[in-house]
């Protein structure tokens, strides 16, 4: 019965005064606890010392580098500042005589012309006769003798044998000679470069080296003296050379 009465006494209690006790104990609790919770996090969010410590900057003195300027005493007198130098001015550029006027060379014009050679321009054939082989340095032709395809420089004009053979015009007769493959040879130089050559003559020639020929003089005869030809018919062989290179003989026969 006494523990029921302790119980019920202790449910009045709480039930009265003993409410408002414990409520008021709770939200001290609670207002203790929230105060200590509040003052470490405001600990916890001081900014941290930096990782490399305090840095410090040492500014040098500007004057170190410099050259000290002395000053002058009371009784000194200041020191002598040069002036700075004055740019020269642009010179003015000097007067350019005007060009002069040509000089007209009064000097004679020399002669060119070659003593001695006689430049002609008259030709004539060296023989009449039938052209048997052509001139053709450009396209290969058919050579008798060698049976052959080669070039061939001159003229293989048909004559008989100890028939005249005829300067084609006037010059100076330059060589006379015998060829292991053209056989007798006489080579007359018209001038201006034009030389004309004659072979497969007949060993006695009428001419000799120096000679003055007309157009038409006699040189020699038709022979049979070239052996690089003896697979063409009678003939004399006709070359024309002009500073050096052979030329078509054709260009001059007309």
């Amino acid at each position: 019965m006494k523990n029921q009465s302790f119980w019920r006494k202790l449910g009045d209690f709480a039930m009265g005064k003993g409410f408002y006790i414990v409520l008021f104990l709770c939200v001290a609790t609670i207002g203790i606890s929230g105060y200590y919770l509040l003052q470490t996090v405001v600990k916890g969010t001081r900014p941290a010392e930096p990782a490399g410590g305090g840095a410090s900057v040492t500014i040098p003195d500007q004057s170190a580098g410099r050259p000290s300027i002395p000053v002058p005493g009371p009784d000194e007198d200041p020191p002598a500042v040069s002036p700075r130098p004055q740019a020269e001015p642009n010179p003015a550029p000097a007067a350019q005589p005007d060009d002069p006027e040509p000089v007209k060379d009064t000097a004679p014009e020399p002669d060119t012309r070659e003593s001695g050679k006689t430049v002609s321009k008259v030709f004539t054939w060296p023989v009449q006769g039938t052209v048997l082989r052509d001139y053709s340095v450009e396209v290969l032709s058919l050579d008798p003798t060698m049976g052959d395809w080669r070039t061939h420089g001159g003229l293989d004009i048909a004559a008989a044998q100890g028939v005249k053979v005829l300067s084609i015009s006037a010059g100076t007769v330059e060589q006379v000679y015998t060829d292991a493959m053209m056989g007798a040879t006489v080579v007359v130089d018209h001038g201006g470069g034009l030389k004309s050559w004659y072979c497969n003559l007949a060993e006695d020639v009428t001419v000799q080296a120096g000679d003055k020929v007309d157009i038409g003089s006699e040189l020699g005869a038709v022979g049979s003296s070239a052996i690089a030809e003896v697979g063409v018919e009678s003939h004399v062989h006709l070359e024309t050379t002009l500073d050096g290179r052979p030329v078509d003989p054709r260009d001059y026969l007309k």
